[in-house]
């Protein structure tokens, strides 16, 4: 990976700074995402030193905001010449529905649109390196694709709300593949597996019963128990290897697994009806009209 570089969203904790450390541990140059200055320059300074690699680099942005998202394609832009990699990681997980401020359900935002908008706005520097791979990273449950809800209008569930948007992410990486057909830009979904890091401490709501108090503590203990971040070293593993191993160059389109296994698309991801029509809403949200053509 020496003289790549590489954007990682969500890179100041958990999945994302393991994945930029392990990719600086390989010689490239990173750049991470976050929205807190202070938590974003104590992570630039652990992987500097945990790798021994200078060319570490933090843009601010708020993914849930499409200003922010637009920003941060600029920045990019202006600061680097092109783009090796880019790891659409960050993701929010939020126990109640939250609107943002461009009156779009949170969850959604942060989890579909940010990578859908992102990708494109950095399509052209994509296409300015030699051979350009984009990792989209999926959770919780995803395969089941409810088209009159994406955003949690009719009925909402935290963890139901967060499997259904990955679900999403992955039926628009799918057609990002399809529209992308003998390009030099790659794309590919991976599921990293269980990890404790910020976000899935937040699985499990409060509840004022001290019995459910207690199932809750309990659940959390021993499924997001803190680790020290060994299992989001290990959930960042197969990020690292799509990013980098030289046998998945030209691959796209393909969902792997933990072990960086390949692994069969949901049928919810793979139709065209749903494909196309999250894709349409994506635009629609975006106010984006995508240059890539229509499969």
């Amino acid at each position: 990976m020496k003289d790549k570089i590489v954007l990682v969203t969500g890179g100041t904790g958990g999945i994302g700074q393991q994945t930029a450390l392990g990719l600086a541990r390989l010689g490239a140059h990173v750049i991470i995402t976050g929205r807190d200055a202070a938590r974003g320059a104590a992570a630039v300074e652990a992987i500097r030193q945990q790798s021994g690699q200078a060319r570490v680099d933090l843009l601010l942005a708020d993914l849930a905001e499409q200003r922010d998202v637009r920003a941060l394609a600029e920045q990019v832009q202006q600061r680097y010449p092109r783009l090796d990699g880019l790891i659409n990681n960050a993701g929010v997980f939020k126990m109640q529905r939250q609107l943002t401020s461009d009156g779009i359900e949170a969850t959604f935002a942060v989890n579909v649109l940010a990578p859908f908008l992102l990708t494109h706005l950095l399509l052209p520097m994509l296409q300015a390196a030699p051979s350009a791979r984009v990792i989209n990273v999926t959770g919780g449950s995803p395969g089941k694709l409810e088209l009159d809800n994406l955003q949690g209008e009719r009925k909402y569930t935290g963890f139901g709300q967060y499997s259904q948007s990955k679900t999403a992410m992955m039926a628009l990486a799918y057609e990002f593949a399809q529209r992308l057909p003998g390009s030099t830009v790659s794309v590919n979904v991976c599921y990293p597996g269980r990890a404790t890091t910020p976000m899935t401490r937040g699985f499990l709501p409060n509840s004022s019963s001290p019995l459910l108090r207690g199932v809750f503590s309990l659940l959390q203990n021993t499924f997001f128990r803190d680790d020290g971040g060994k299992s989001a070293a290990k959930a960042a593993r197969s990020s690292i290897y799509l990013a980098s191993a030289p046998e998945v160059a030209g691959v796209t389109g393909v969902y792997f697994g933990t072990k960086s296994e390949r692994l069969d698309w949901k049928p919810s991801m793979t139709d065209s009806v749903n494909r196309k029509a999250v894709w349409a809403l994506s635009e629609q949200l975006t106010q984006l009209v995508s240059p890539l053509p229509s499969i």
